[in-house]
């Protein structure tokens, strides 16, 4: 077996130049990306990756990056596979101005971030600080996401590609790679091409903890809820208004305890509200449902519709309206048909020196969309911590056991084809 530490990785640099291009996305924009900056970051990775000699890459009028790293075996029958990373930011924190800061052998210490000295990295509260003593430690300087969610993959990624093609000794099958906007807005993989990638099976690099495999995720339903009520004029009012923003607020606040986020862990589902808008004629409360078992989404939206019938049992003029519409499934309900692709990741961190652990996202990634569209698409770590806030941070030598796990995935496909 290749020993890969001896290589000299980039995904340092690669990373520190990637995450001071703003990317975020915008929720409310109707276009594919939905901001114009986030192919700022895809025209630096087309030509990075043309200048080490991937002759193919290209960003697609819809701001999607694709690139092939040929094979370089003589075996016939080694699958395609791909690698995945996406490339906008988070709407939930800033990601103007970001200004990176290594922190050098961390040894323990509280981490205070510059420009804002409330913001203070601390073990008991980053418990992942624990193992990192000694690494190198990257954060954001206290008023921006740092954006490791997700550059850490998409340098991991670029790095891995810099090494193969620089590497012939390291043999692989014909290796494909993706980078997507608007992952964070759900919208990663709307415009993907997947009969252009030509893969059997594909990898998100957009995990958490060093050596963490993901092969399963929420399924998830979003929810429209609308309350009719009844307008009247406030001065004559009585007996006769029924306030729909004041029905929603009930409904809002007699959903159980424990089927909040915030009362869940685990494999608990749960439904969250997540927007509300509104008059006293009209008001309209946004939710999202997940759960692992697609059974219990079904489950999850009557708990919905028997609090609004309970709360409107006092409101006799007013209904409502509840739509309910799949967004994503459990991709392992897609990989457990293919347990090798699953299998060669678990192998692949081995062979970088890491205990693997196999685990589930109390989430979604562009992965669980990818596998109900043809591409079987597990998740691996990147190394990114605290995502979609200030305090964010990822280690320096946890992408680089990130690269050697992409490195070894491409030896195992091939080895074993």
């Amino acid at each position: 077996m290749m020993n890969l530490t001896e290589l000299k990785f980039g995904a340092e640099d690669r990373f520190l130049r990637y995450v001071v291009i703003d990317t975020q996305s915008d929720p409310d924009s109707p276009t594919c990306p939905s901001t114009a900056k986030q192919k700022d970051l895809g025209n630096l990775l087309v030509n990075e990756l043309l200048e080490m000699g991937v002759s193919d890459a290209h960003l697609d009028e819809h701001g999607y990056v694709y690139a092939t790293i040929p094979a370089n075996t003589s075996k016939q029958d080694v699958p395609v596979i791909c690698f995945c990373s996406h490339m906008d930011t988070a709407p939930d924190c800033s990601g103007t101005g970001v200004k990176p800061i290594v922190h050098r052998n961390y040894q323990g210490q509280d981490l205070v971030l510059p420009d804002d000295n409330i913001q203070v990295l601390r073990q008991h509260e980053h418990p992942d600080l624990k193992n990192q003593t000694g690494n190198d430690i990257i954060t954001a300087s206290g008023t921006t996401l740092l954006g490791a969610d997700n550059k850490a993959g998409v340098a991991e990624i670029m790095d891995a590609c810099y090494q193969l093609m620089n590497h012939p000794e390291i043999k692989h099958g014909k290796i494909r790679i993706l980078f997507t906007p608007d992952e964070e807005i759900g919208r990663g993989v709307d415009l993907v091409d997947i009969k252009k990638l030509g893969a059997f099976a594909g990898y998100t690099m957009d995990g958490e903890s060093a050596g963490h495999f993901e092969n399963e995720t929420f399924s998830a339903d979003g929810a429209k809820l609308v309350i009719n009520g009844v307008s009247a004029h406030p001065g004559f009012a009585k007996g006769k208004m029924e306030s729909a923003i004041k029905i929603a607020g009930e409904i809002i606040a007699a959903l159980p305890f424990e089927l909040s986020p915030e009362g869940t862990a685990g494999m608990q589902g749960f439904v969250h509200p997540v927007s509300i808008k509104g008059q006293v004629e009209q008001a309209e409360i946004g939710f999202i449902i997940r759960d692992f078992e697609d059974a219990k989404l079904a489950d999850h939206a009557n708990v919905i519709r028997q609090v609004t019938e309970k709360v409107l049992a006092k409101f006799p003029g007013s209904g409502y309206e509840l739509t309910v519409k799949p967004q994503y499934r459990n991709m392992k309900q897609i990989l457990d048909k293919y347990p090798q692709i699953t299998e060669y990741g678990m192998e692949a961190i081995k062979r970088a020196g890491m205990n693997a652990q196999l685990c589930c996202i109390r989430g979604g990634t562009d992965g669980s969309r990818l596998s109900y569209m043809g591409l079987p698409c597990p998740n691996i770590f990147a190394g990114e911590h605290a995502f979609h806030g200030k305090q964010e941070w990822v280690s320096v030598q946890d992408m680089h056991k990130a690269v050697q796990t992409i490195l070894h995935l491409c030896m195992v496909w091939e080895e074993r084809s």
